[in-house]
């Protein structure tokens, strides 16, 4: 269960729990955008079992040996500098959509939410692996339950615009490909997590965890996608849309859901960044807590772009980059009985 927390921690993040995500490869193609769904759920469960399982065999403490073992030393590098740059990405990202939950929901600049995001984002990996996966596995749950809370009570509330879909809004122009998209850009970022965690426990721990994992995000984000569906086409433009079906609830409703999107901000946020610094240099190495503190200080300056445009521009980009780590996947599971 503490794997499956972990697992859903690290993709769980301000994309998802805001709705944007959700909204950007899913909810714009309509009732076909549950497929999209299924079929990300079902590489959640594969290849991110693929993943720890391969760390737990080399006993990996960063994504890096579990990379070059993949691809080998030339598409090995490749998919290290497209992870490496993409999971800097996804730290601008969460701290971009801390920004403007602030201004959407409590009325403050976003430049207050983007520096208290990085500002707890760099505290805590300066704590190390044992205070990230902490921080990530304890959020986790409440996390779910309030996804879902509200997204059920929309559903109860409301009825689902079945017939209602803008595929040409979309940043990528398919269901299908937008839900290999989607799984794509989650589990290349998501490596940086599973790879080293796949030491600290057993294959059977890992394998079950990867699944509940996968259902768990399948579950969390069919919620907010029919949740979604049910404020449509008003919510299509909104920064934060779950924010906008919580206030269909109760006036405090929003107040308490900008609390759980924070936290899940912050969750996704801390597993990128320490991803992103132990490529560089091992935990507990004089240079550790002086890149973090530089890499933080770089996602706030960023952070000021807008986290709409962050989720339509760099997630996508790092989707389709993820395609070459995924062929590798099968390329490496195919060949292993042989070797």
């Amino acid at each position: 269960m503490q794997i499956a927390a972990i697992y859903i921690g690290t993709v769980v993040g301000a994309g998802f729990a805001s709705g944007q995500e959700v909204l950007q490869f899913f909810a714009f193609f309509g009732a076909r955008g549950v497929a999209g769904l299924v079929l990300s759920v079902l590489m959640f469960a594969s290849f991110g079992m693929i993943v720890m399982l391969i760390g737990h065999r080399l006993k990996a403490t960063s994504y890096k040996p579990v990379i070059m073992e993949v691809g080998g030393p030339f598409v090995g590098r490749l998919i290290d500098y497209v992870i490496t740059f993409f999971l800097f990405g996804a730290v601008v990202a969460m701290v971009a959509g801390a920004g403007a939950t602030f201004e959407q929901e409590f009325g403050l600049p976003a430049i207050w939410g983007v520096g208290l995001m990085a500002v707890a984002t760099v505290v805590t990996v300066l704590l190390g692996i044992g205070g990230v996966l902490s921080a990530i596995s304890f959020v986790v749950p409440f996390l779910l339950i309030s996804v879902i809370a509200v997204s059920a009570f929309a559903l109860l509330t409301a009825p689902i615009a079945i017939e209602w879909s803008a595929p040409q809004a979309a940043p990528v122009p398919r269901w299908w490909l937008s839900g290999i998209a989607y799984g794509s850009y989650n589990l290349l970022l998501a490596t940086s997590v599973l790879a080293p965690m796949g030491r600290l426990a057993s294959r059977r721990a890992l394998t079950v965890g990867a699944i509940l994992g996968a259902l768990g995000l399948g579950v969390g984000a069919l919620f907010v996608l029919l949740a979604i569906l049910t404020q449509v086409p008003d919510i299509a433009n909104v920064e934060v849309p779950m924010i906008v079906v919580a206030a269909s609830w109760s006036p405090l409703a929003p107040l308490v859901y900008s609390i759980v999107l924070l936290a899940e901000v912050y969750t996704t946020a801390v597993g990128s960044l320490y991803g992103f610094i132990v490529r560089f240099v091992k935990e507990g190495s004089s240079l550790f807590s002086p890149l973090t503190v530089i890499a933080g200080l770089l996602a706030f300056v960023a952070g000021q772009l807008g986290f709409s445009t962050i989720v339509k521009t760099v997630y996508p980009a790092a989707g389709y980059a993820g395609f070459v780590f995924l062929v590798g996947l099968i390329l490496y599971v195919a060949r292993r009985p042989r070797s």
